[in-house]
């Protein structure tokens, strides 16, 4: 049974060498996958039809040059509703951590006990040697985290890839093909809404002298760890926001004249 997923974007960030690049798109298409976007890749594109990148991808070049190149992550995300990071590093701040397979679940929305209304959903991957950095995970609702030998533990980009692709599929398989959108009220936050909301909440809490702009310490960042964990809808993040607004018209009218 061949099943295509369309409603998953791998996103490469500062990819420094083409031919992994080449290679991600392989794995991809080996697992129906065709969404690939680079953020910023270095010595890269290339002439089509040559070049590492072209010799790596071994036929998927379909996928490899139909790829969108983007400028920064939050405009490669911009339109997702769900963001996963992918990365090995342990952070001051924890992120909600999956693994492969809960990853898998979790975007084809198999956990029956919270389903939600996951749209598009984009896999992020850092760069070769150093990953993805603190501001860019702070961009992520989840990281996803790949069991390996605790003696060594580095992953080749596109092996990384393969692995999470190869769950994808796995899970679309035992789920019949059926990997509609699960039943809810209203659709989830794309990133850039929840992007919106956070600059909204951390304005309003320098506002109301909460949050010391001069000294923010971990404030924001576990913020977004609490709100990140409960996968915001539209609607959500328009009440949540509609609150801040109030806050604000509050502490306007309070000012003196």
């Amino acid at each position: 049974m061949t099943i295509k997923i369309d409603n998953v974007r791998i996103v490469l960030v500062e990819t420094s060498h083409p031919g992994n690049i080449g290679a991600t798109a392989r794995a991809m298409k080996n697992m129906t996958l065709s969404e690939l976007a680079l953020v910023s890749p270095k010595n890269y594109p290339e002439i089509k039809g040559q070049g590492k990148a072209y010799a790596r991808a071994s036929g998927a070049t379909d996928v490899l040059y139909d790829a969108t190149i983007y400028n920064s992550l939050a405009e490669a995300i911009a339109d997702c509703d769900l963001v996963i990071g992918a990365s090995a590093r342990l952070r001051a701040v924890t992120w909600p951590e999956l693994n492969p397979r809960e990853m898998a679940e979790k975007i084809f929305a198999l956990n029956t006990e919270n389903k939600v209304n996951y749209g598009k959903t984009a896999i992020v991957f850092g760069r070769e040697d150093a990953g993805l950095n603190n501001d860019e995970m702070d961009l992520c609702q989840y990281l996803v985290h790949i069991p390996a030998n605790a003696e060594y533990t580095s992953l080749n980009i596109a092996a990384a890839v393969q692995v999470l692709c190869y769950e994808l599929y796995m899970t679309a398989l035992l789920s019949k093909g059926d990997i509609a959108k699960a039943a809810n009220d209203h659709p989830m936050a794309t990133s850039a809404e929840i992007e919106y909301f956070y600059e909204h909440l951390e304005q309003t809490l320098v506002d109301i002298r909460f949050l010391d702009p001069s000294n923010p310490m971990q404030l924001m960042r576990r913020l977004r760890k609490l709100f990140n964990r409960c996968g915001l809808d539209k609607i959500e993040v328009n009440i949540l926001r509609g609150i801040l607004t109030a806050v604000s018209r509050v502490l306007t009218k309070k000012e003196p004249d």
